[in-house]
Parts: C-alpha cells; structure tokens; sequence
C-alpha cells in the first residue's frame, strides 16, 4: 500500500531510522514529565529503538501541519541532521495533517493511534481480541484514504471505456470495508456466545465483577493475588489485551466470577474504544467494578479522571470501589498522608499484589456488597 502505509515494525529494519517526537499539548491531563515517560513506555512496549528523541510544547495548533511554522522547521533540521527515515509522533494526527507532514519533512510518519494499534496486533491472543484488533486498524486506514486523489488513480479503464477505470483508492474502500463486514460477522456470533454465557450466568446467579483501570496499573497481578491464578504479568504498556476471567471464592459456597478488561490509556482514539465495545460492554452487566489505580506513579489523578471519562463515555453506571494498589513503592511519608490524599476517591481499599497487603480486604469489601 505504498512508503505511507508501511508497517510500524518495519522501522526497525537496519535501513530505517526512527525519531521519537513527543508533543506536549493543553489537552493532555498528565504533566509533562509523565506524559513524556508514557510514550517512551509505549515506543518500548511496541520493540522500535530510535536513534533520536525530540520532545517539544506546543501552545497552538495549525489544522494543515497541527505544528507551527517555527516547530516545523525544528523537526525538519533534526530529522536532516540524523538522518530519519520515520518519526513517530506522540499525539494523533488528522489524515490531513499526516499526509502534509510526510511531504514537508520527507519520510514517513507514525501518529499514536498507529502506535497503540501495533501494540494492540501483538498483545491480542484469542480470537474476539485479533478481530477486534483487526477492524480498528481498518477503521483507521480508511481514514487515511480520505482526500487522497490523483496519485492513488493508478487503475485505467477497459478500452473504450469513458475515464479512467477503478482508482485505488476505490479498490481500497472497497477491501477494506469488504474486510470490515466479515470482521463484524466473526465478531457478532462471538458476541452472541458471549450473550449466551451471561444468560446463563444471570440464570444461576452467579454475580460479575469486574478490573478495570489504567494500563500498567496492575490489574492482572490484582487477578492474580485474588483467584490465585497465573495470569500474563508484564511491566510494560497493554501487557494483557484479552479479557480474562476467573472464579473468585468469597466464602465456601458462595463465589463471583472476576474479570480483568483492557488497560485505558489517554487520548484513546474513539475508534479504538469503539472496536472493543462488544468486550466493554461487559462491564455494564457487572455488580461492581474494581478501579485499580497505580498510587506509585505522579499522574495516578489525572490516570482515574481517564478511566472514569471512558467509563462514562461507554455509558457505564456501575457501583465502584478503587484499589489503590502498589502501596508498597511508596515512602513513609507518602503512606502517612495517603488518607488525605484520597478524599475525593471513596470508598477505596488500600492494596498491594506485591506483598499482598489489602487484597483480604478487598474480597472482604466485595462479599459484603456483592
């Protein structure tokens, strides 16, 4: 499909060479600091080793290039000066600011939406996650078509035809919503045995209850800890993608089953919140959500505000109760103050999958609402 649409990996091919190009904006919740580690996190999490970071501010936008003048010719000069081939981008980019971008600074350009899809191609093991998957990346090369004209027109017509023939553009639209339409039949009759699943849940009453939170903040090692089961656990970005669930032993006879969800992240595109819906939507028949939050890292507010406007955006209204959970990173000043820090997050219990502190409590909270 052309140098724009190469895949993400192959930047890490010995003739390419990446610079990471992270831009820090007003409409980014996190600080600085924090969001600039994150997209680190995710550049690693993805396997692509750049040869070069620039990391900028930006205080406008232009809607041709999102970037000024002045900090057009920054990227310019450091992308000649080392010799890039790609520059990924920490924020996402308008199809029309990506195709401008890639003639004025001549080589090809990653934005985040791409750079979490191929995080996501990795991570998705079953089947529902692999589809999903596979149409939020269709989702979003469809918008790449948009705008795009005479150098796509590379199909004539049959002799005697009037005008040219299918472009390839067309064609493209055309694959690609074909590829779309099986995806959704896969998905539906998985959706289906989803539903089925859950009739029958619902019929012997057994209650759901599900992890959610920001990604990294350590909801498999929750699972973990809670079932004594030994789900994926990795120190890195959408370690788990797939949808694990597990039974949750509350008393001798009676039990709940736990279910660990994809990891949010900010500036998720809608696209890709919308590909995992048929998965998401689970979370509205839950009886109570765990929010699991990462009291270690600096951004833990601005990482629950995240979480809650996702929720709120999938329409879910589900009792919460937060697992304030990698306690044991944090100092003794920090643990004395904790309780002031966490006013406006009730009712919340503090935990720790690592030395296990709190998690008794948890299930304990949960038998009793539940």
């Amino acid at each position: 499909m052309g140098k724009a649409r190469r895949e993400l990996l192959d930047t890490a091919a010995h003739d390419n060479r990446t610079m990471l190009l992270g831009v820090y904006t007003s409409r980014v919740k996190q600080s600085q600091t924090a969001y600039f580690e994150e997209f680190q996190s995710l550049v690693k999490t993805a396997g692509i080793e750049p040869v070069h970071t620039l990391f900028m501010r930006l205080r406008d936008f232009e809607s041709a290039t999102f970037f000024s003048k002045g900090k057009l010719e920054e990227i310019i000069e450091a992308v000649k000066k080392h010799e890039i081939t790609d520059v990924v981008v920490s924020t996402p980019l308008s199809p029309l600011q990506e195709r401008n971008l890639q003639e004025m600074v001549g080589c090809t350009m990653f934005d985040r939406t791409q750079l979490i899809l191929e995080i996501f191609k990795q991570a998705a093991h079953t089947a529902e996650g692999k589809i999903q998957v596979e149409m939020a990346e269709l989702e979003y090369l469809k918008t790449r078509l948009a705008g795009r004209g005479f150098e796509m027109a590379q199909q004539e017509g049959f002799v005697g035809a009037v005008g040219p023939g299918e472009t390839q553009k067309e064609h493209l639209r055309r694959y690609y919503e074909g590829k779309l339409v099986q995806s959704r039949k896969r998905l539906k009759q998985l959706a289906q045995s989803r539903e089925t699943q859950r009739k029958q849940r619902l019929r012997v009453g057994i209650p759901l209850v599900c992890l959610v939170g920001y990604t990294n903040a350590g909801k498999s090692s929750m699972l973990n800890m809670m079932t004594k089961s030994n789900v994926l656990v990795e120190d890195k970005l959408f370690a788990t993608l797939d949808t694990t669930t597990r039974e949750l032993y509350l008393a001798p006879h009676k039990k709940v089953l736990i279910s660990d969800t994809v990891g949010f992240i900010g500036e998720l595109s809608h696209k890709l919140i919308e590909a995992f819906k048929s998965t998401l939507d689970e979370l509205k028949y839950a009886q109570m959500l765990v929010h699991v939050v990462d009291i270690s890292n600096p951004a833990w507010q601005e990482q629950i505000i995240t979480v809650n406007d996702t929720l709120k955006d999938l329409g879910v209204k589900v009792p919460i109760v937060y697992a304030i959970n990698k306690t044991d990173k944090l100092s003794a000043e920090d643990r004395e103050q904790l309780s002031d820090m966490l006013t406006n997050y009730q009712p919340y219990v503090i935990t720790s999958a690592v030395s296990k502190e709190g998690v008794q409590d948890l299930i304990h909270y949960i038998a009793a609402r539940v």
